[in-house]
């Protein structure tokens, strides 16, 4: 997998690059005592920046592959937690669902042993700017 520059919050937490699927950063955490929330779950809030995380990442890939550079400010992100994130790492992989010149439209699915059924997913709208 290339190196995949991720913000120091997501470092923190222990994410990081899984694979690159179809040009898409999948990321991944383990889990550990810097995503625990109640004892032998993922807190809510590590989940959510492993989802932020994923949606910027494939954003920037795009980005990169266009030849364009913008900082990414979040205008929305909406996280639906679906499922308690247990001891084992977790996967997120984001899709671009717009992307303009100023604004784009991200989903993003976050999951642990079966792709399949998520633990959570996201939809984030994100300004570009120059």
């Amino acid at each position: 997998m290339s190196k995949l520059e991720l913000p120091p919050y997501a470092i923190a937490l222990g994410i990081r690059g899984h694979d690159i699927e179809n040009g898409v950063p999948v990321l991944t955490v383990e889990f550990g005592p810097s995503v625990e929330g109640r004892p032998a779950h993922y807190h809510g809030g590590a989940i959510a920046g492993l989802l932020e995380n994923a949606g910027y990442a494939v954003l920037r890939a795009r980005l990169i592959e266009e030849g364009r550079e913008a900082k990414l400010k979040p205008v929305n992100i909406t996280v639906q937690y679906l499922s308690a994130g247990k001891t084992q790492p977790s996967f997120a992989k984001g899709r671009i669902t717009r992307l303009g010149r100023r604004n784009a439209n991200i989903t993003v699915e976050a999951w642990q042993d079966n792709r399949d059924r998520p633990i959570a997913t996201a939809i984030m709208n994100i300004l570009m700017a120059s």
